[in-house]
Formats: C-alpha cells, structure tokens, sequence
C-alpha cells in the first residue's frame, strides 16, 4: 500500500475531512490533498507523520513505511515514544495540545512558563 492510501485511511479511520487534519497539523488542505495524491509527489516530514499517527491513534511505523500493524497498541509503541502519563487531567492537556494550531501551543507554554519558578529556566 502506497503512503498516500495510508495518509487517507489513516484520516477517514480517525473519521476527519481534509480540512480538518490540516486544521490539526497547522497546513493547508491543498498539503493533506497533495499528501493523499495517488501521484504521490509530495509527502509529510517524518515529524509530520508523527502528528498524523498520534492523532489518529495508529503505528507511526506503519504509516511510514507499512511494515507492521496499523493499530498502536503498547507492544508495538517505540520506546522512544512511550509515554508514562497516568493523570487524566494532565493528559487531556497533552492531548489538547498535540492537537492545537502553532499559535494555540505558543499561548499554553506561555502560560506554563509563567507558573515555572524563576530559576527553572525559560526556554
């Protein structure tokens, strides 16, 4: 299977238009259309593929390459990309902002940065 079949899938199993994977990922739908062309002259960067894959719950793996299972379980997570976050609340915001636009994330780690104590650092 081609990436841009798997760029499609992956967008209609997470049940979203065009329009609103670009929405999330902070592109245009001229990009997500360009990304599912059967053409496949363009494709995502590997960091966008990541964004892909986390917001529709599926095997970075295998969008990128096809090799494995399409479902993300914990056996199949990369270490590198296991997360051990166990507060519901702190992972609705994580969640919430994986999903926000690049203007949205700036706000929330202005905000978080302005509860960091002083000698933490800014980043």
């Amino acid at each position: 299977m081609k990436l841009s079949t798997r760029i499609r899938n992956t967008r209609l199993r997470a049940g979203l238009s065009q329009a609103e994977l670009a929405e999330r990922l902070g592109v245009s739908r001229t990009a997500v259309c360009n990304w599912e062309s059967s053409k496949g002259r363009t494709q995502p960067s590997g960091e966008r593929l990541a964004q892909i894959a986390t917001l529709a719950g599926v095997s970075w793996d295998w969008l990128a390459t096809g090799r494995g299972h399409a479902t993300l379980s914990p056996e199949n997570v990369p270490t590198a990309y296991a997360e051990f976050v166990e507060d519901p609340d702190e992972r609705r915001l994580l969640e919430g902002f994986r999903a926000s636009h690049e203007k949205v994330r700036m706000a929330m780690l202005a905000i978080a940065d302005i509860q960091l104590p002083a000698h933490s650092g800014k980043r």
